[in-house]
């Protein structure tokens, strides 16, 4: 198993608040190392799989429009 599915597999355990902040820091850490684009893109492949079972539900509907 690579990182990025493990980092799969004990992310889509979180609730989605503690989600949130996963990602929040992975986008800090994207920043804070200058990552090119393919590198940037590889992390947003490895968290979309985790997020996209948070993002896309019927509670959060109203947040679809922001």
């Amino acid at each position: 198993m690579n990182t990025a599915e493990k980092i799969y597999r004990e992310a889509s355990r979180l609730p989605e608040h503690l989600a949130r902040e996963v990602l929040d820091f992975l986008t800090y850490i994207e920043k804070k190392h200058n990552l090119n684009d393919s590198e940037i893109q590889n992390l947003q492949n490895a968290q979309a799989q985790v997020m996209d079972h948070i993002w896309e539900n019927n509670e959060d509907g109203i947040w679809d429009e922001c």
